[in-house]
């Protein structure tokens, strides 16, 4: 691929400036989900094993343990 060919993918047929930022949006919010996405899930996982230590069952518990009367 030459420089010329190149010059005229970057330029998008004259709608570079529509093209390329809405790629930069896009990118910059895939990244702020997944950002955000991780921190909810850790948040949850710790959440979830201060709940499973609350009730005296490990992580490998069983589903029934503790639910006998």
């Amino acid at each position: 691929m030459n420089t010329e060919s190149l010059t005229a993918f970057l330029e998008m047929g004259g709608y570079a400036a529509y093209v390329w930022p809405c790629f930069g949006l896009t990118f910059g919010l895939m990244i702020v989900l997944w950002y955000v996405s991780r921190r909810t899930l850790r948040r949850t996982e710790t959440e979830l094993e201060v709940l499973q230590a609350a009730q005296g069952r490990g992580r490998k518990g069983p589903a029934g343990a503790g639910d006998a009367a």
